[in-house]
């Protein structure tokens, strides 16, 4: 399956919240849906699940217009929403049938899910009595109690410790295996990053940032080095660097004890490797290649704002 959406603009009065928003992703495939707070990703994802519609603009499932309900779709929102004073196991029978399922087949489906995710024993449990990050299990397996083709999951992490973070990452990985279409939404780059193959940045409702996160990453680190030296502190060698090189770099960025720089046009990693060599007063210690992360990207396309 291939999912896409096309020119989606949506306003609210006459506040326009997405500008013309297109992204596309296939089965077997995780798209990071990124973007600040009031960016417009909740938006997106509630017309994506017909919650209301988009002023223009369409989407489409191979080729054809796209039409929630006739697809089986998992949502896992960033607000939980199941009943706290209700057992666990009859809430999510309830809502796998409101979802089309036999009762048979929710039962089923409720324990396959609860027994991944460690939490069976619960089942009779009421969803309050249960630590957060056992909540935040309940509400994935809940999501997945359909069987979905289409998941959408909103900060999936929150409220989860390591070993329960991992147990959760084996699902998604899963979820990807089986050729779902997976939409991951995070604050949390380093999860986005092991998932996603495909990305897109919503900022100000609009798309500044869509494409494949390798290739993205490449064109970004193009022409730029990291550089330290022995015994010489981030800001000396900054400082050094804009008074000795000028003519051959520019300053991107830095980390705690290293400079990011770019080449300038017609500047060779080989000849800024000969300055600084023969610059008595440095010892060089680190010259590589600038991989940048993608909180790095994100940070650099939408964080300059207050």
């Amino acid at each position: 399956m291939k999912l896409e959406v096309k020119n989606i603009t949506k306003s609210f009065g006459e506040k326009e919240i997405l500008k013309g928003i297109s992204f596309s992703v296939e089965s077997g495939k995780a798209l990071g849906l990124l973007g600040r707070n009031g960016a417009g990703k909740t938006t997106t994802i509630r017309i994506l699940m017909d919650v209301f519609h988009g002023n223009s603009g369409e989407i489409l499932l191979d080729g054809e217009k796209f039409n929630p309900r006739k697809v089986q779709i998992g949502y896992l929102p960033e607000e939980r929403g199941l009943y706290p004073k209700r057992e666990i196991l009859e809430q999510m029978i309830y809502l796998a049938r409101l979802r089309g399922i036999g009762r048979n087949q929710a039962v089923e489906n409720s324990r396959k899910w609860l027994k991944r995710l460690q939490v069976l024993e619960y089942e009779k449990k009421l969803l309050e009595t249960l630590s957060k990050g056992n909540q935040q299990k309940v509400q994935l397996a809940s999501t997945l109690v359909c069987d979905p083709e289409i998941v959408i999951l909103d900060e999936p992490f929150s409220g989860l410790d390591p070993v329960n973070s991992q147990i959760l990452q084996e699902v998604v990985q899963e979820l990807i295996s089986d050729g779902k279409i997976v939409i991951f939404s995070s604050h949390q780059m380093s999860y986005v990053e092991e998932f996603c193959e495909d990305v897109v940045i919503i900022n100000h409702g609009e798309v500044v940032l869509n494409g494949n996160l390798s290739e993205i990453k490449r064109e970004y680190g193009k022409n730029q080095l990291v550089i330290s030296g022995v015994g010489v502190t981030q800001a000396d060698m900054e400082a050094l660097l804009r008074r000795r090189l000028p003519e051959l770099l520019e300053i991107t960025g830095k980390t705690k004890e290293e400079v990011i720089v770019r080449l300038l046009e017609g500047v060779t990693r080989k000849q800024l490797f000969q300055k600084l060599a023969k610059m008595e007063e440095l010892e060089i210690e680190h010259f590589e290649t600038y991989k940048p992360s993608l909180n790095d990207i994100f940070v650099a396309k939408v964080g300059e704002e207050s």
